[in-house]
């Protein structure tokens, strides 16, 4: 029997007035903005102690832990044979496979997510339980019936700030550890060199720093947990447009200075235990079989000690790639089968290179716990994946725009129109392996149950939130979908809130960064029926914005979570002071990218271009290289040297209070500055340091070289020092392969935006 456990009386009485009194989350309709109700559902299992017996642990010498991870590797290693060595490096047969094949018959022990990789009991090596959990987990698993669903990634992003990175990834390691997991399979470093990528909604922006800074403290987070962290996909896997099948052709300055950077940093801050290969080809090899990216970078220049893991079916050979370093084939076996056995036993492959295979990927259980430290199974903490859910909304949502100080709202508002997508009952996310099942399920029902097209909106209503900001309003409604109604709707009204939305997911990018349905023209007209017409922009990443001009207030929430309509009312209305800023620059059209319009890929020829790496599932191969003249170029660097002016800058964002900056003193290790509130507001200002190179380097651009969030209260001021990084100052030579400093004058840049830096500061440095 399982007992709900309430906190307190409001907690009580928020759940039952939902009157949803259904075991069964299907049996209920949820009325709009009733997340409670769902509360009261998953509660019935919630908090609910599964008494598991203790297994048995085998007795050895691999179990003495004051040996170190490396030492009782190699002794388990030792007493293992070819079979059981064999079965530790490809995937078992999981729930997942029942997506492909109706007939297939997973694994008993498969907790049935991405991904499994059974252990041996005898030995004490534990089931390898991998979950997708960029934004929360995606899957609950058999001991858990729910899972957070975080606002995205690149939200979390926009905060700027390590302590959310380490509440996002802590949340997520908690969830899978209750539910049984041993692996994420999270850790997207991907930047967002094309902002129209369909994933970018699970990545964290366009700057090595600032992206590697993020994920690293998140990752770090997870395995704190006892959870393998992972970081994603190794590497330049920037787009979705032919994922499978391109080439992509860079320079090795610029894939170091910029992709590889952010996976270097992110590896540095996390120690993760785990680097899934992406399914292109770099420079005209596989990245699961890229001797230059997983030998030469990530072991020897790294340090890398951790395994890698095949992305699905990105596996393609069996000797190339084992000689390259890849450790692990998922989700099956076709490459590291019988075919690995077949190859070891012949001596094409040396039995050593098996044992360092299975010696990283035991010592990686070891050094992150799992070995020692095998899940006790509860279900997860309901009340606490709210709070962090809404703790990272109300730091993620980014005000662009606020003419006439528009916003705050007042609370003595008496009509206010709420326009478009959904928000009466709901907020977007993203599509794919990253999209966490909704509570309670889908609000809106599209009719659509592909999990990489189906539109999922969860129950959180803006509508709701806004109506209990303003208890003497009129708060009323219109979807958008007839341009007059909404239009009379925002003129008998106070002031319109139109809410716009672009859906993205795994598997396809969007075609533009133009809002699609027509939305831009529902925009224009709402803007001219009401002159304070606020837009709330709902995104995986970057959208254009003809109309900006014509609206008093702009707000990008991207995809905000399972507690985005009370964060978006906060912010709203002032209980909240934003302080987000973007992790992307966004652009004022498509014509202003690298490439107007999306590269194609060539379209298939026949059979002979696929494989199939599931049942029912095929991949086509015929390659296309996608060639970056200027891979320096990215984001806002690209903006600055190509001498075009974005429509809102990378690191923009307001808040309701204003800061001034004043005092620079900078040396090569150390930056220090004030800052000071100089509003009427408590806020938190996010300070950026950026850096000139010398003309010699040939970087027509600054970089991104530190960055700080600083909590003032009106009036206040302090003192910020940020340690700089010799590395952020350097650039990859390739003569060299390495590193290196060019002699001459740098100039040190501090201030609130890429494009608002009012101190400046010289410091000479010598190679």
């Amino acid at each position: 029997m399982c007992f709900l456990s309430i906190r307190n009386a409001r907690d009580l009485a928020a759940i039952t007035r939902g009157g949803c009194v259904s075991r069964r989350m299907s049996d209920c309709s949820v009325r709009a903005g009733a997340v409670c109700v769902l509360l009261f559902l998953v509660s019935a299992v919630a908090f609910a102690q599964f008494e598991l017996p203790a297994p048995k642990r085998p007795a050895g010498p691999w179990m003495n832990t004051s040996l170190s991870p490396d030492e009782r590797a190699q002794l388990i290693v030792k007493e293992l044979t070819l079979d059981e060595k064999i079965s530790l490096v490809h995937g078992g047969l999981h729930n997942l496979a029942a997506m492909f094949d109706p007939n297939a018959e997973p694994d008993a022990k498969s907790l049935g997510n991405a991904g499994y990789v059974p252990g041996i009991p005898r030995i004490g090596i534990v089931d390898i339980q991998m979950a997708d959990a960029t934004v929360g987990v995606t899957h609950s698993s058999a001991f858990g019936r729910y899972s957070t669903p975080l606002p995205s990634t690149l939200a979390e992003t926009s905060s700027w700030n390590l302590d959310i990175a380490r509440e996002y990834g802590s949340l997520i390691g908690r969830e899978l550890r209750d539910q049984g997991y041993t692996m994420t399979l999270g850790g997207g470093v991907n930047l967002a060199r094309e902002p129209r990528n369909g994933r970018n909604f699970e990545y964290h922006g366009e700057d090595p720093l600032l992206a590697g800074k993020m994920v690293g403290t998140e990752m770090k987070a997870e395995q704190a947990q006892h959870i393998i962290g992972d970081l994603k996909h190794f590497a330049l896997n920037e787009s979705e447009t032919g994922r499978f099948s391109v080439n992509v052709k860079m320079s090795k300055r610029a894939m170091q200075e910029t992709s590889l950077l952010a996976f270097g940093i992110a590896l540095k801050e996390s120690d993760a235990g785990a680097v899934m290969c992406s399914y292109n080809l770099v420079d005209g090899d596989y990245a699961c079989e890229n001797e230059y990216l997983l030998d030469h970078v990530l072991r020897k220049e790294f340090g890398f000690k951790g395994f890698v893991v095949s992305d699905w079916g990105a596996t393609h050979s069996t000797a190339k790639s084992v000689n390259a370093g890849l450790d692990i084939e998922m989700p099956d076996h076709d490459f590291y089968g019988k075919a690995l056995k077949d190859a070891i036993e012949s001596g094409q492959i040396p039995m050593e290179k098996l044992d360092a295979m299975v010696e990283r990927i035991v010592r990686t259980e070891i050094a992150v716990g799992v070995f020692d430290n095998p899940s006790d199974r509860r279900v997860p903490d309901v009340f606490k994946g709210m709070e962090v859910a809404k703790e990272v909304a109300d730091e993620s949502i980014v005000l662009l725009k606020n003419q006439n100080n528009q916003l705050p709202l007042s609370r003595s508002l008496r009509t206010i129109a709420i326009i478009g997508s959904h928000a009466d009952v709901a907020v977007l996310s993203g599509g794919g392996s990253g999209q966490v099942d909704p509570i309670g399920g889908n609000a809106v029902d599209t009719g659509d149950k592909d999990p990489f097209t189906q539109h999922i909106w969860h129950r959180s209503s803006p509508m709701n939130a806004v109506a209990a900001k303003a208890p003497g309003a009129t708060v009323k409604f219109d979807e958008g979908t007839d341009v007059n109604a909404a239009t009379a709707l925002a003129r008998s009204s106070d002031i319109a809130i139109v809410f716009v939305h672009q859906y993205v997911s795994e598997g396809v990018d969007v075609p533009s960064l133009s809002l699609p349905e027509n939305q831009d023209a529902l925009v224009s007209a709402v803007a001219a029926a009401n002159s304070k017409t606020i837009v709330v922009i709902e995104s995986g990443g970057p959208v254009s914005m003809p109309w900006v001009d014509n609206v008093s207030a702009v707000i990008e929430a991207w995809f905000p979570g399972i507690k985005g309509g009370e964060a978006l009312a906060d912010i709203l209305f002032g209980d909240v002071n934003p302080s987000a800023k973007l992790p992307v620059t966004f652009a004022k059209s498509d014509a202003d990218l690298e490439f107007p319009q999306l590269p194609q890929q060539p379209p298939a020829r026949g059979p002979q271009d696929e494989i199939q790496f599931a049942p029912g599932f095929k991949v086509n191969l015929r390659h296309f290289d996608l060639v970056h003249e200027d891979g320096l170029f990215i984001g806002y660097r690209y903006f600055e040297a190509r001498m075009i002016r974005p429509l809102f800058p990378f690191g923009y964002g307001l808040s309701y209070t204003t800061y001034a900056y004043s005092g620079i003193e900078a040396t090569p290790q150390q930056v220090t500055f004030e800052v000071k509130n100089t509003g009427k507001r408590a806020g938190a200002e996010i300070a950026e340091v950026y850096a000139i190179l010398p003309q010699a380097a040939g970087e027509p651009f600054k970089r991104l070289i530190g960055f700080t969030k600083v909590l003032l209260e009106p009036g206040g001021s302090k003192t910020v020092t940020i340690p700089l990084d010799a590395k952020l100052f350097s650039i990859f030579d390739e003569s060299k392969d390495d590193w290196a400093l060019v002699s001459g004058d740098y100039t040190i840049l501090v201030g609130g935006s890429s494009e608002n830096l009012p101190l400046h500061a010289t410091v000479a440095m010598h190679e």
